[in-house]
């Protein structure tokens, strides 16, 4: 049996239109699906693009298209599908290193982009640092060489969004309309790998966020601003092409229990109901 698994993550710290395209740097979180590829019959019980993975890895190798029919897939996730958190990323990523580890070969995080993004739009949690990425067609990988020590309280929307569907909408002039914001959200994004400096990176990612709204809006979103402010947590993330919003803070420095009864005395709760405290981690397939 061979064995992969790939995070979650908690919508994208930066999403929009830099360096001419559209690009987005994930925020890798502790969920993960996990893949194995045995030898064995297939029982349909697989999420819908492993099996096109698996036969793409297949080809990337050389080995003959039917080999696919004796291999099996079996996966164990943690993520909740449908609201930007990565589920699809993290379900063929995992399976492309398991297959080719069922070969007995190796996939460069390059090549590995490169097949997920023949299959769909792809999120960066791939990479094991955070990377700038260009998640249609792999053309630019930046990466950054930090990792932050921090929390995410993230908080699940009942609401569920195709991530095809969203990439369907005509969004190159909003995109175009908020790149001046992505501009200056990179530009802190990098000061603050450059320093590791959680405060800049929660001013990033809420600059970014704010220019989302004008994509898919949020519920709450000024209220959840507000809350930030007012309990100095480092900021806000959200997920560009999902319904989930991230708050970052560090456990050991907010009082996560007052930040729920917050949530709960301001009614935000009543649109995220579901709220999860998760950690940044470093993202790459495992």
């Amino acid at each position: 049996m061979a064995e992969a698994r790939c995070p979650a993550s908690c919508g994208e710290l930066i999403q929009g239109w830099i360096l001419g395209g559209e690009k987005l740097i994930s925020c890798p979180v502790n969920w993960f699906s996990t893949v194995s590829v045995t030898d064995g019959v297939p029982d349909g019980h697989e999420r819908p693009r492993m099996r096109q993975m698996l036969r793409a890895v297949l080809a990337y190798f050389d080995q003959p298209a039917e080999m696919a029919r004796g291999l099996h897939i079996s996966f164990d996730s943690t993520i909740p599908v449908a609201k930007g958190l990565a589920s699809s990323t993290a379900d063929i990523a995992a399976t492309a290193l398991a297959t080719a580890r069922h070969l007995g070969e190796t996939l460069d995080e390059a090549a590995l982009a490169t097949l997920c993004v023949s299959l769909e739009p792809t999120d960066s949690t791939l990479f094991r640092r955070l990377t700038l990425f260009d998640h249609q067609t792999a053309a630019t990988q930046i990466s950054y060489d930090w990792q932050p020590s921090m929390d995410i309280l993230l908080l699940e929307s009942p609401h569920i969004l195709n991530t095809e569907d969203y990439h369907r909408r005509h969004r190159q002039p909003t995109l175009l309309a908020g790149a001046a914001s992505l501009e200056r959200a990179w530009q802190l994004f990098t000061q603050a790998a450059e320093r590791h400096d959680n405060a800049l990176l929660g001013q990033s990612t809420t600059l970014s966020a704010q220019a989302s709204q004008h994509l898919l809006v949020k519920p709450d979103f000024s209220a959840l601003l507000a809350l930030v402010e007012e309990l100095d947590l480092y900021g806000l993330n959200v997920a560009h092409s999902g319904s989930v919003v991230g708050l970052l803070l560090d456990r050991q420095l907010h009082d996560v229990e007052h930040i729920h009864w917050q949530l709960q005395q301001r009614n935000i709760s009543q649109n995220y109901p579901r709220q999860h405290l998760l950690t940044m981690v470093p993202g790459g397939v495992r």
